[in-house]
């Protein structure tokens, strides 16, 4: 039995919560590996909607899920996100979840630094979520973070504390701001310690384990390739690496455990924030795409931009990634079009490329190339086999695949977990 690695392969939002926990339900753990709360999963199970941004997506299924260590973990949204979760009846306990205990926390500090620069950029605005993310993992790399196994020893904080305030007091003060309070922040710490402490644990440990007995394993991304702090569309990027292989440094366990690996692609295009979008449509048709998309961010609630499928930036994003196979989410959305199209190159100063450009003025000025095919007046919504969709809908994904050169897995015709496709199992393919 193989184990997964679900990714986005566009700007993230392309509907992976409903394949994580449809998958979720034949998996015997869950894994994050990369990212941190400014990730947002909408699962739809019966007639109970649960809306994720940190907890993998596993946990609603009661499934082990796990936090990696390449997760930077806000412990005050855990506490609040386990409690609504609750609330909504799911049970939460260490049984069934655990946290590395070597997993960089996200403090005030970062989401204040956040705030206070994305306020002064100005033009040079990223779109960040304002969550502290990106702070939180300068300060990782930057060997200065407190991680989750510093809780239990907050008394001995010192020395860690001087190394953090003198890099942050010295940001704070050129946008006139006073130093950071550290009675108050220990003292937050102190107060949240023994929650998240409860859930803290080896969690590479607990994996190989769970790996050395045969079980699957689910690792689920979060963002997707486009936004990778490498391969993205830089700087309008997150701040961690979110293609398949971070699973394996981000969870503890070797590159051999990843398995296939499932690109998660909408059958359209969006993106949320600035930065460059060669299919953008801003026009009625656009509007329409996220009308009947719904296309409003689960974290931020921000309109999602629109615009034509683009074949170009999926198959660099498949193959950058390793992509096994991917799942087609919200083709539904294209019911009704007369007419569909499909991005299958670009113009760029005379030149046709079949990929996107690493610089950020290039990726700006580049025209889409389009290729246009016969809508279909018929409904995919609710399809559970090929026989139930219209024979141009076929057509379309079959082009897709073409033009990808990665084959479809899977098909999701609803936000229902059930209605879905099959064309090739992840964990027995």
């Amino acid at each position: 039995m193989a184990n997964v690695t679900v990714i986005g392969a566009q700007w993230g939002d392309e509907g992976k919560g409903k394949i994580v926990d449809w998958l979720a339900s034949r998996a015997d753990a869950v894994v994050r590996f990369q990212g941190g709360h400014n990730a947002g999963h909408t699962l739809v199970v019966g007639d109970q909607t649960y809306k994720l941004s940190l907890l993998p997506s596993g946990i609603v299924t009661g499934t082990l899920s796990i936090i990696g260590n390449g997760v930077v973990l806000d412990p005050w949204h855990l506490k609040a996100e386990i409690e609504k979760l609750e609330g909504q009846g799911v049970a939460i306990t260490t049984e069934n979840f655990a946290v590395a205990d070597n997993c960089p926390l996200i403090l005030p500090l970062h989401r204040d630094l956040d705030a206070l620069r994305e306020a002064a950029a100005g033009a040079g605005k990223i779109g960040t979520t304002g969550r502290g993310i990106g702070p939180a993992y300068e300060d990782k790399v930057g060997r200065r973070a407190i991680r989750v196994c510093d809780l239990a020893h907050l008394d001995d904080l010192g020395p860690q504390l001087d190394r953090l305030c003198a890099h942050h007091d010295a940001l704070r003060a050129g946008f006139g701001q006073p130093p950071v309070d550290r009675a108050a922040l220990v003292a937050e710490l102190k107060a949240i310690a023994p929650y998240v402490l409860q859930f803290a644990a080896p969690v590479w440990k607990r994996l190989n384990t769970v790996k050395k007995a045969g079980a699957r394993i689910l690792f689920e991304g979060a963002q997707g390739v486009l936004l990778d702090v490498d391969h993205g569309t830089y700087p309008f990027v997150t701040s961690s690496n979110t293609v398949s292989g971070t699973a394996a440094s981000g969870s503890g366990l070797g590159p051999g455990a990843t398995g296939f690996v499932l690109g998660i692609v909408k059958a359209y295009t969006t993106r949320v924030g600035s930065g460059p979008f060669p299919t953008e449509l801003e026009d009625e048709t656009g509007q329409r795409l996220g009308e009947r998309g719904h296309e409003f961010g689960t974290v931020t609630g921000r309109k999602r931009r629109c615009g034509w499928f683009d074949a170009v930036l999926v198959r660099q994003s498949c193959a950058i990634s390793g992509v096994t196979g991917i799942a087609l989410t919200k083709l539904d959305v294209l019911d009704g079009f007369e007419k569909v199209k499909i991005c299958t190159g670009y113009r760029l100063h005379g030149k046709v490329l079949d990929y996107f450009p690493a610089h950020a003025a290039d990726q700006a000025s580049v025209e889409p190339i389009y290729e246009e095919m016969e809508g279909w007046a018929g409904t995919t919504a609710g399809a559970r086999s090929w026989a139930d969709l219209p024979a141009q809908a076929i057509k379309y994904i079959s082009r897709v695949q073409e033009l990808i050169e990665c084959p479809v897995a899977l098909v999701s015709t609803s936000p229902e977990r059930e209605d879905t496709i099959l064309v090739r199992d992840p964990f027995t393919d």
